[in-house]
């Protein structure tokens, strides 16, 4: 069932005339419009943005235009440059047929502005539109994008064009880099075909037998042993442009690039690699780390974002691209160019690398002990809903018409999340309007690194630490959207 049914949106919108203009192809510009007062905003002040959800095109390649919902009509949406504690004011028009919700991925903001209906923020109606006024925190990479159920309906969610990059300056800028680039990863034309094992192996940490067996136990005492439905892409690309296709980012020798780099995808984990080169990550979904480590491979999961430092040291023309050969063969890279340097862009696989977070924390680092622990098993139902896999915390799946909180908290309380993943796939795990600390992934103790998305491997374990400091319902959820659209969800509810 549809969650768009169970919210209500009176007295919260206007509605709007007119289709999606030619000019909403451009960047999205400040001061374009001055609708009347929403949201308790004055009248008379000018928008600082101004976004657009309607149908746009995007050219992922020669002759070859894709048609899909994005922002401003253009992908990726437009880069949101705020200010950390300065109030900024937003105007949303839906230019579709259908309500929407503008997801602030990543920001500690109230309820009514996240833009997750179940936790009761308003939809923006079809053609309507909401003002939405709120000070954008925490500072670095964030970003926006549609929060609705797709189910099967694979033109809708996270599988259309509705993602945009957010960068919010912090009062001190870093140092170290010379120069920015903002590289959004995602895929385009998706499918649905019968799922297999998903592959964790690039994951650090030991696979927990008791879990497995847990997935084994489900399997043989189903009567049902087809697997469910999972999504492929036939289109990757970075930026909306697949590999080859559209303008290579020129370099300097001796030049360090900041890449602020964005996994928009649906449901896809992305590896990054640049032939020659080492990516000296500064920073995780925006959060600074306490130990920035040089490494020759990037995995981001699901949502997740990576700010990496690139010293360009080694002359030539470059693929930075995906590990897949089908994939980065499909889109998924893009082309670096020194000054002076021509020639056939050169790809060279890079040896096998195990993603870990806990290299980038505090060693020995002292954790604060949780006011409670509260313990999660995330269980996989082959085939379950109609062809697609049910998933469950412990035990339940969500239930999109109840929306009933399962995890109660404490405001001011600190509140420990231990994971168990009792099936087979990744899971990218985030939790809207905090941010935790991971305490144990992969086997490992570690502090200091704080996230909003982190991946958990097939029959893995890891722990997290979040302090109940933002009241309101809360969203916990797999970031993969056929998860999260098929039970993977809870809420927590402040008491």
């Amino acid at each position: 069932m549809d969650r768009r049914k169970f919210i209500t949106t009176a007295g919260l919108v206007l509605p709007i005339a007119g289709a999606l203009p030619a000019s909403a192809l451009s960047l999205a510009r400040p001061g374009k419009t001055e609708p009347k007062e929403v949201n308790n905003a004055p009248h008379l002040q000018k928008a600082d943005y101004t976004i657009r959800i309607g149908i746009g095109l995007v050219e992922v390649g020669p002759q070859h235009i894709i048609s899909t919902v994005c922002y401003n009509g253009q992908f990726p949406g437009p880069l949101l440059r705020f200010k950390e504690g300065e109030k900024t004011i937003v105007d949303i028009y839906n230019d579709t047929d259908s309500p929407e919700q503008f997801h602030w991925h990543g920001q500690f903001i109230p309820v009514n502005v996240d833009g997750s209906a179940e936790e009761g923020t308003p939809y923006i109606p079809a053609h309507g539109m909401r003002r939405e006024v709120f000070v954008p925190k925490p500072a670095g990479l964030r970003f926006y994008h549609t929060h609705t159920v797709a189910g099967g309906d694979l033109s809708a969610g996270q599988y259309s064009g509705q993602v945009g990059p957010v960068y919010i300056e912090p009062k001190v800028k870093p140092t170290g880099y010379d120069r920015e680039e903002f590289l959004m990863l995602k895929e385009f034309e998706p499918y649905f075909m019968r799922g297999g094992d998903m592959a964790s192996d690039f994951l650090s940490g030991p696979v927990i037998p008791e879990l497995k067996a847990m997935q084994d136990k489900r399997e043989k005492e189903s009567p049902n042993k087809t697997k469910g439905y999972e999504v492929g892409y036939k289109i990757f690309t970075i930026n909306g442009r697949q590999l080859d296709h559209g303008k290579p980012i020129e370099v300097k020798y001796g030049e360090r690039i900041l890449f602020h780099i964005v996994n928009g995808s649906g449901s896809e984990i992305r590896s990054l690699a640049l032939p020659g080169h080492t990516f000296k990550v500064i920073a995780l979904d925006g959060f600074t780390v306490p130990n920035p480590v040089e490494i020759p491979v990037l995995w981001i999961g699901t949502a997740e974002r990576i700010s990496a430092i690139v010293e360009m040291k080694h002359p030539g023309v470059w693929i930075m691209g995906d590990l897949a050969d089908d994939d980065r063969g499909n889109g998924m890279g893009t082309i670096i160019q020194y000054a002076g340097q021509k020639g056939k862009p050169q790809w060279v696989k890079p040896k096998p690398y195990l993603w870990d977070y806990t290299i980038f924390g505090r060693k020995n680092g002292h954790v604060p002990q949780p006011d409670e622990i509260i313990k999660m098993t995330f269980a996989k139902q082959n085939a379950a809903d109609k062809g697609f896999n049910r998933w469950t915390i412990n035990g339940v799946a969500f239930n999109m018409a109840e929306m009933k909180p399962m995890f109660h908290l404490k405001k001011g309380k600190r509140y420990r999340l231990q994971m168990h993943n009792a099936s087979d796939d990744i899971h990218p795990m985030h939790l809207h309007r905090h941010s935790f600390e991971i305490t144990k992934i992969g086997g490992k103790h570690t502090s200091g690194i704080m996230k909003d998305v982190v991946m958990l491997g097939g029959f893995q374990e890891m722990e997290v630490d979040f302090v109940a400091d933002n009241p309101g319902l809360t969203l916990f959820h797999c970031h993969m959207q056929l998860h999260m659209d098929f039970g993977f969800m809870a809420l927590f509810d402040y008491v």
